[in-house]
């Protein structure tokens, strides 16, 4: 059986050199189906696992985040990423002793998000967020897992498209610990290289969420992981949704057709 720390170090491992792509399941079974695509890590998504529960994202409490964090690592004997939002908290300390229940689920590693939900004032001023990174560093040390902390950076998808202060915040994040830089909607290839040469040598998440990029070309431009956030879920639902649209409107089936045999992908185990 894999023990956290060996799902940790296998994720350290993963971010040393090279680039891998960690996609986002959104239950255990499309965890399962992943690993047995062959992906050597995952990561969960807030958004995809909310949907599940019929709620938009940043709806789920840190309860239901946990038992969800210890249903997909307990699924798959690869690392897990830990979509942790802001930590279910905003004061540091609180950040903190939720960051140490997260760590105990399994899970190889977890981001945290410096967005505060407000429209007026989206993101946490620079010294309070680095605080929050900071505790974060010190539940984990504390925790003894040695799970890797990802520090994220909302601005381009909370309204702040402004890549100096991004930049700016990335660095303080890996000065406070964190192991690997995320700014989620960076889709310019010059703020990605600008991002990956800003942090270097701590490694940069980039999500692709859409066809403008392709895994080559991130690789091309330092970029050590790459995920995919609420898209696999979005990909997903909309097959679902169009044919039971289909069936309400036209009474048809035609998307009936081509279907995966998916009894047949969970017998042959990972690949």
């Amino acid at each position: 059986m894999t023990t956290i720390n060996d799902a940790a170090a296998e994720f350290h491992r993963l971010h040393s050199s090279g680039c891998f792509v960690m996609p986002n399941p959104f239950d255990a079974g499309s965890a399962k189906a992943l690993e047995h695509l062959g992906f050597k890590a995952l990561a969960t998504t807030s958004a995809g696992h909310a949907w599940t529960l019929g709620r938009a994202d940043n709806q789920v409490t840190l309860e239901e985040s946990l038992d969800h964090l210890r249903a997909v690592a307990g699924a798959v004997s690869v690392p897990v990423n830990a979509d942790f939002e802001g930590g279910f908290a905003v004061d540091p300390e609180q950040v903190a002793t939720n960051v140490k229940l997260a760590a105990s689920t399994g899970i190889a590693g977890l981001s945290i998000e410096d967005s505060t939900g407000d429209e007026r004032e989206p993101l946490h001023g620079l010294d309070l967020a680095v605080e929050r990174i900071r505790a974060a560093r010190q539940a984990i040390d504390e925790s003894g897992t040695n799970i890797v902390l990802t520090g994220r950076s909302e601005g381009f998808v909370c309204g702040r498209p402004d890549i100096v202060e991004t930049i700016r915040r990335l660095r303080a994040y890996a000065e406070a610990g964190a192991d690997c830089l995320y700014a989620p909607r960076i889709e310019n290839v010059e703020h990605v290289a600008a991002i990956v040469a800003a942090v270097s040598p701590k490694p940069v998440n980039l999500l692709i969420n859409t066809p403008r990029m392709t895994v080559a070309q991130a690789a091309d431009l330092g970029v050590r992981r790459i995920s995919v956030g609420g898209t696999l879920a979005r990909t997903a639902w909309a097959g679902f949704l169009r044919a039971a649209q289909e069936l309400a409107d036209d009474g048809t089936c035609s998307r009936f057709e081509g279907l995966p045999d998916v009894d047949q992908l969970f017998r042959a185990g990972p690949s």
